[in-house]
């Protein structure tokens, strides 16, 4: 699901919250070494995406937050700002040339020549919440 966040309500916090989970704490944030991925590139996005993203492709680029249940993604395009909401159970993630994140018919794509190697703790935590969450709830792997 993608939601227009330029202006935030609780409504839009409240739907979050359902699909994904509260954001993690301050304290638990710490022992995780960080739930925040910041400013990443975006290389590709599938057609049904484009309208979310500024006309000129070197301008767009993405924050990627975890969740307990999954990760917003918030992809900035100058002047609005929309959160795509993926919950793990419903993800699906790619590392070809770059990561690229799939779920409800839609993709995005990172290339590693735009910061994914400094990012790498980033990603094993991603992946490791996820493999968790699917063992949790008997999703297979």
């Amino acid at each position: 699901m993608i939601i227009d966040i330029t202006n935030p309500n609780s409504n839009h916090n409240e739907l979050i919250k359902d699909l994904v989970g509260k954001p993690f704490g301050f304290i638990q944030a710490l022992k995780m070494k960080g739930i925040v991925c910041k400013n990443l590139l975006i290389d590709e996005v599938s057609p049904n995406m484009k309208d979310y993203l500024y006309d000129q492709s070197d301008k767009n680029s993405a924050d990627l937050e975890l969740r307990p249940f999954g990760m917003v993604i918030n992809i900035n395009n100058e002047s609005k700002f929309y959160a795509w909401v993926v919950p793990f159970h419903q993800m699906v993630i790619y590392k070809t040339n770059g990561i690229s994140i799939h779920a409800q018919g839609r993709f995005i794509r990172f290339g590693f020549n735009n910061g994914n190697n400094e990012n790498k703790g980033f990603f094993d935590k991603l992946l490791d919440l996820r493999l968790k969450y699917k063992i949790q709830h008997s999703f297979t792997v």
